[in-house]
């Protein structure tokens, strides 16, 4: 049987989870979706598209997709529905899980790997983040919970983004990628989103392509071309970026630094690492900081192969792969980007560096 595709919908309180939902719910797509609800808030499924209001924890809607409430813990509700849709009682495509507003997405998505019945019934897709335009400031500045969904997203849509300046919107993406350059961001009106960039984004696929933002790259670059020659590039420290010229739109430079705990850096190599040294290296440093890594992809040159290697992780889990052949003629660098609260950068840069052969 293949996986059920599976979709985290993450976002400050109010931000519009709930529109979202509602629109992909509603468009005729001829899939079947089924959404599990973190808890009935304030902000639930209005009953109105529900068919009935049992005492069930799952409810059939008038639209054919299927609600439920996580009275118990997400393991047994996601077995309970991959059971029904085995023995043919209930149908659907995929699963969405909404969070609540204030929730970490990082243990509902280990979930997906720690849990074997689980990990043999569903593929993880995406972390989906939704940050509301208006309020997000202060949001980031006053709630870490309202970080760690920005570190973990692979996709990020920004709400209400009618409701602020050209400036303001320009400040807040340039603050939420510092804090994670991989996810794509997108302004979307009143949860007007194509399908397709909500499902089957593969945020979790140990894919050949790390998507870090190129601007976030560029101002990497900009400051880096002294010492680009042999020196294994470290991008700028944490706030320097933002004093670039290139981000001083027009001369009004309304970039204020907000010193966030969630921070993103980028590493990157011209040597091939040593395996052992490498697996040694990241083992112990998931060990003592995995609670306070959130994200962290690679593409790597390793010492004996000819292909490129990919890992990526969640927290203490990390897992790799054998991705394609390093082409005829491309450098091969290795690539990764570190999203974590307070990562201890130096002692990230050191390590690494000390496994390269």
């Amino acid at each position: 049987m293949s996986l059920i595709p599976a979709t985290i919908l993450t976002g400050f309180l109010g931000s519009g989870k709930t529109t979202l939902l509602k629109r992909v719910l509603s468009e005729a797509h001829g899939q079947k979706i089924a959404v599990v609800e973190n808890e009935f808030g304030e902000e639930n499924i209005d009953n109105e598209i529900l068919v009935a209001d049992t005492q069930e924890n799952i409810i059939q809607m008038s639209n054919g997709c299927i609600c439920c409430t996580i009275r118990d813990d997400l393991r047994a509700t996601l077995q309970d529905l991959a059971e029904k849709k085995r023995k043919g009682e209930l149908t659907f495509d995929r699963v969405v899980i909404e969070t609540t507003g204030l929730a970490d997405p990082g243990p509902v998505a280990q979930t997906f790997f720690m849990d074997d019945e689980v990990a043999e019934q569903y593929l993880l897709d995406s972390i989906l983040t939704l940050v509301d335009a208006k309020h997000a400031q202060t949001q980031l500045d006053d709630r870490q919970e309202a970080r760690r969904q920005v570190g973990f997203a692979d996709q990020i849509f920004i709400s209400k983004a009618d409701l602020v300046t050209p400036g303001e919107l320009d400040a807040l993406t340039h603050r939420l990628k510092h804090m994670n350059p991989r996810a794509p961001m997108r302004a979307v009106h009143f949860g007007e989103v194509a399908l397709s960039e909500v499902f089957d984004l593969r945020g979790f696929n140990l894919n050949a392509k790390l998507d870090i933002d190129p601007d976030f790259l560029k101002t990497e670059d900009e400051h880096n071309h002294d010492h680009a020659h042999g020196h294994e590039g470290h991008d700028h420290a944490p706030g320097e970026a933002c004093n670039h010229p290139s981000h001083q739109h027009e001369g009004h430079g309304h970039h204020h630094h907000h010193d966030d705990d969630v921070k993103s850096f980028v590493y990157r190599a011209t040597r091939p690492f040593n395996p052992a040294k490498l697996e040694d290296f990241l083992g112990a440093i998931v060990q003592v900081y995995g609670p306070r890594m959130l994200r962290y992809k690679g593409v790597l040159d390793m010492e004996g192969t000819d292909r490129k290697v990919i890992f990526q992780g969640v927290h203490q889990l990390m897992g790799s792969d054998l991705g394609p052949l390093w082409a005829e003629g491309e450098p091969r660098v290795s690539k990764m980007v570190f999203i974590g609260l307070d990562l201890p950068r130096d002692i990230l840069v050191q390590g690494l560096d000390q496994a390269l052969v």
